[in-house]
C-alpha cells in the first residue's frame, strides 16, 4: 500500500533553516507529482511547492518563493523540502502528498491529492 512518511520537523529559531524528509513506498514513485502542504490552526491546508517527477516543473506559493525549495531523490523514493530564512508564520503542521493528476499544478490544491504523509510539525520562534 502507498505510504508517506515525513520527518525532519522540530523547533528553530526565526532566520534559521529545517530540511523536511518524506519516504515514499508502495507504488512507483517516480510516476507522480509531489507536493508539499502545510497547515496551521484555524487555516485552510496550504499547498507550499509541488514537483514533477523529472523535477523540470517546480512551483512554489509566493508565501514560500525564494526560501524554500523542494527537491527529490528518485533512487531513494524521498521527497525533500528545505527551508530557509524561516519566520514565525511558516510555523504549521507540514505534509507532503501524492499528486493523482498526470500535470502538476499550485491551482489545484488538495483537490488533486490521493494519498496524504501522516505530518511532521514545524515551529518557528520570533
Amino acid at each position: 500500500q502507498v505510504q508517506l512518511v515525513e520527518s525532519g520537523g522540530g523547533s528553530v529559531q526565526a532566520g534559521g533553516s529545517l530540511r523536511l524528509s518524506c519516504a515514499a513506498s508502495g507504488y512507483t514513485y517516480s510516476r507522480y507529482c509531489m507536493a508539499w502542504f502545510r497547515q496551521s490552526p484555524g487555516k485552510e491546508r496550504e499547498k507550499v511547492a509541488v514537483i514533477d517527477p523529472e523535477s523540470r516543473y517546480i512551483y512554489y506559493a509566493d508565501s514560500v518563493k525564494g526560501r524554500f525549495t523542494i527537491s527529490q531523490d528518485n533512487a531513494k523514493n524521498t521527497l525533500y523540502l528545505q527551508m530557509n530564512s524561516m519566520k514565525a508564520e511558516d510555523t504549521a503542521m507540514y505534509y507532503c502528498a501524492r499528486e493523482r493528476l498526470n500535470y502538476c499544478s499550485l491551482e489545484t490544491g488538495a483537490r488533486s491529492v490521493d494519498y496524504w504523509g501522516q505530518g511532521t510539525q514545524v515551529t518557528v520562534s520570533s
